[in-house]
């Protein structure tokens, strides 16, 4: 059996090839345009939540994309977590898939007093261990999504890692 050549999802660590590129600042290197041209009713939760994410992309946080189906904030602050170095650590990104936007909150993969912060309307649609299903722009959704972005920004800010 042939094995796939797709790539990981964003939040996750991202093929070398994709992290060679965000790093050097050309976007973030995952193409799903065969998902995101496809949804344009997805598009208004996709920019909704893009603006949530714009106020954090200050200090070594740096948005990366934004078109496509696809942005990310990452900061390339070298970090050691858990004994290894890293040379960039995502924080959020998101990606419109087929029915959804894939909202990649990493602070609640790493972290479980963030995860405690989180109201049970927002943890109802994690879908994994960082991806959110993000299916509409309820007010009270975009509310949460917000105030967990500034949680894990505090979350990264405390351990040092922005």
């Amino acid at each position: 059996m042939a094995k796939s050549s797709k790539s990981s999802k964003p939040g996750s660590s991202p093929p070398s090839t994709a992290r060679s590129s965000a790093t050097r600042g050309e976007g973030i290197g995952i193409k799903y345009s065969d998902k995101s041209g496809g949804q344009p009713g997805l598009a208004l939760v996709f920019d909704e939540i893009k603006k949530l994410m714009i106020p954090y992309s200050k200090g070594s946080l740096v948005l990366k994309g934004g078109t496509d189906g696809q942005v990310a904030l990452i900061t390339n602050k070298p970090v050691v977590i858990e004994g290894r170095k890293r040379d960039e650590l995502w924080f959020v990104s998101m990606l419109v898939q087929k029915g959804y936007v894939g909202f990649y909150y990493m602070p609640v993969y790493m972290n479980e007093p963030v995860r405690r912060q989180l109201k049970p309307e927002l943890l109802k649609m994690l879908k994994g261990k960082a991806c959110f299903h993000i299916k509409n722009t309820d007010p009270p959704i975009l509310a949460q999504i917000e105030e967990a972005l500034r949680i894990g920004y505090d979350a990264y800010k405390k351990m040092g890692w922005i």
